[in-house]
């Protein structure tokens, strides 16, 4: 959760748009806060540019180019997370988020059939904090694990969040192994021993039972926007303001470009403006053939709908809201997940479970009896303080309770039984309750 205090279309080309400059309609979506001065970055030189050069650009390049540019882009160079960055995610607030989700994976991991093999894959692994207090609840149950080989899986794009993710998880004495060039661009083992390794796309990574962890992973990645005319839905474009100097400003497409294929709405629809998100399609098709195929889960956790919202682009600079077209490559550019459209790429190849709210998931998995648990051992009232100061932001409506949404993805068989193919080292899977859309129960 961004808490204030990445396939792009067609385009038409520069000639074209000369050609029918009245047909591209400026028009205003909300893009974050007032206008404030604008600042004229490399980001927004290099997007004018390309604009200048080829036509005005895909809401969906947009994101690309400012937030993963190799050179320019904002998840590239900055560190985006915590209090100096420009917002606070749940494993930053709390040590109980982590624990508990993972609870949630071993508990599915006993579910299915405890395996001989648990590969942990994280997409978009920020600082992190949520796998390293994961890795804390691995270790607390090993008795539990102890005939499991864990391994663990970032996919990471950032070079300077990978480096932070390593000193916060990897053991200081084993030295880490580099290689820029291939698949696995870093390996080592993390502070209790278990081999982890870094990948720029999820298809490098090793299939095999695999449980899939995405915490604010698909908010990030680019959307192509909509809009309803009496033509018919339109794509939203970026272009240059004709009337300001260095800025950039919405327009409608004159007719139909390729990304309107991604438009899977029915005669029903309500909404007059959607964003379709295909990066996200991709990864979920990807995710949903790996689980069917070997087993397995994918727990999802971010801020969205389930069909229901229109426009979500938004931007966070300083853990406060920034109109996302004003100085590009300094801010955090971000969309509400449609999780309709993430069940809907799972193509029933898996069953699907959510989204439900936070507030009701962390219940479910016991943050009451855990929260209780420390404030009985913490001595120190500052602590204590900040203990409840961090379940309130979890758990208030106002705050992250009602705004954050979990979504799962399992094998059918997990849910309805059926086949599912085991071995010696690998007992009969359960159709028990899925914990966190159902109350955790221990057998």
């Amino acid at each position: 959760m961004r808490v204030p205090v990445k396939a792009g279309a067609g385009l038409l080309s520069a000639a074209a748009r000369a050609a029918i400059p009245c047909l591209w309609r400026g028009k205003c979506f909300g893009s974050g806060k007032e206008p404030v001065e604008n600042s004229v970055t490399p980001m927004l030189r290099h997007l004018m540019y390309k604009i200048k050069s080829t036509g005005p650009i895909t809401v969906a390049e947009y994101m690309k180019e400012a937030l993963t540019n190799p050179a320019k882009g904002y998840y590239v160079h900055h560190d985006m997370l915590g209090e100096k960055g420009d917002f606070i995610t749940s494993p930053e607030i709390s040590q109980i988020f982590g624990e508990l989700l993972g609870i949630w994976f071993i508990s599915e991991w006993m579910a299915t059939g405890k395996t001989g093999t648990f590969q942990l894959v994280e997409l978009g692994p920020g600082r992190g904090t949520l796998a390293g207090d994961i890795l804390r609840v691995f270790s607390q149950l090993g008795s539990v694990l102890k005939n499991c080989d864990i391994s663990i899986h970032l996919v990471e794009v950032s070079q300077k969040l990978s480096e932070i993710q390593a000193l916060t998880l990897t053991e200081e004495k084993v030295p880490l192994e580099r290689s820029s060039g291939s698949p696995v661009y870093l390996k080592g083992v993390t502070k209790s021993g278990i081999p982890i390794s870094w990948y720029r796309d999820l298809q490098d990574v090793p299939k095999g039972h695999s449980f899939y962890l995405a915490h604010e992973f698909f908010d990030v990645l680019p959307v192509h926007k909509f809009q309803k005319t009496p033509q018919g839905w339109r794509e939203v474009f970026i272009d240059i303001d004709p009337q300001v100097p260095d800025k950039l400003r919405f327009v409608l497409a004159p007719c139909a470009t390729p990304a309107e294929a991604f438009i899977q709405v029915g005669h029903d629809e309500t909404r007059d403006h959607v964003e379709v998100c295909p990066d996200a399609g991709v990864i979920i098709q990807e995710i949903s053939h790996r689980i069917a195929l070997t087993g397995g889960a994918a727990l999802i956790a971010d801020y969205g709908h389930d069909g229901t919202k229109t426009d979500t682009f938004r931007g966070f600079c300083g853990h406060k809201l920034h109109d996302v077209l004003i100085a590009p490559g300094t801010a955090d550019l971000t969309a509400d997940v449609d999780f309709s459209y993430l069940r809907r790429m799972a193509q029933e190849k898996v069953a699907s479970l959510g989204p439900i709210k936070q507030q009701t998931f962390l219940k479910n998995m016991g943050i009451d009896v855990r929260l209780k648990v420390l404030l009985d051992k913490s001595d120190e009232p500052s602590l204590r303080q900040q203990l409840l100061q961090g379940y309130d932001m979890l758990m208030n409506p106002k705050k992250m309770g009602e705004r954050f949404n979990f979504f799962a993805l399992l094998p059918h068989q997990r849910l309805h039984g059926g086949s599912h193919q085991s071995n010696a080292h690998q007992s009969k899977p359960s159709t028990s309750p899925v914990a966190g859309f159902s109350e955790l129960v221990w057998k």
